[in-house]
């Protein structure tokens, strides 16, 4: 059963060098399982930025080499060393409504944007059950700048790459338990696939193709930069 969640793919590339050396150079396969999950999880979630790619099927090691990457794209990533290291993992499809952008996404930007947005989150094997794992889409950083410009709120958020009951008590931390960061902005469940390029045959964003030319070329960067104001503020 384990070796289907271990398998290395297109997009999975975690024989790739970049990839090979920072698993060395952080020493995770040293590590005792608990610790290593618990440290590649953080490192995605903090190390890796909040930021929208150029595309949601790009390979683990371009999100490295970008540095960012968003629920897919680091999902992707994140896999990729959770499986180099010896933990099977699995995605989770789902669209989300596009309010949960808003603030990230503005003007045309948001206009323009599908009403369902493609979401995924990540799902791992430990001690011999499924954890759900969406927390690591947001760096700590920049959830922490959202708090700050929010502090009225008290209660439920959605809004900035967020959609939770609690935005005071976020559940962002792996200590076998699931963690969720956008899951109340979910309308479409796809159910859980072996790896993400499986997911992206059957199902990715519905979008025509002037409008994705428009995403990468122009849509993307507009997000990044107002992704960039709020965490240096």
């Amino acid at each position: 059963m384990k070796d289907k969640y271990l398998r290395e793919t297109r997009m999975v590339d975690f024989s790739n060098p970049a990839i090979q050396k920072l698993i060395q150079n952080m020493k995770w396969k040293e590590m005792g399982e608990f610790e290593r999950i618990k440290a590649i999880y953080n490192y995605v979630r903090d190390d890796v930025l909040f930021g929208y790619n150029i595309d949601d099927g790009i390979s683990a090691s371009k999100v490295l080499a970008d540095g960012y990457g968003q629920c897919n794209t680091k999902g992707t990533l994140f896999m990729a060393l959770l499986r180099a290291c010896n933990i099977p993992c699995r995605v989770h499809g789902f669209t989300i409504d596009k309010r949960l952008q808003k603030g990230a996404m503005t003007g045309f930007v948001y206009r323009n944007a599908p009403k369902s947005i493609f979401h995924s989150w990540v799902e791992i094997n430990f001690e011999n059950q499924w954890y759900e794992l969406e927390a690591f889409i947001l760096d700590k950083t920049y959830i922490k700048k959202l708090q700050e410009q929010n502090s009225k709120c008290t209660g439920a958020f959605c809004g900035y790459g967020v959609a939770v009951k609690d935005f005071r008590n976020l559940i962002i931390e792996f200590d076998r338990n699931n963690t969720y960061i956008q899951s109340e902005g979910i309308n479409q469940d796809f159910g859980v696939y072996d790896c993400p390029d499986e997911l992206l045959k059957e199902h990715h964003q519905e979008i025509s193709a002037f409008k994705a030319f428009v995403y990468r070329h122009i849509g993307r960067h507009l997000m990044n930069r107002n992704v960039r104001k709020i965490r240096e503020r």
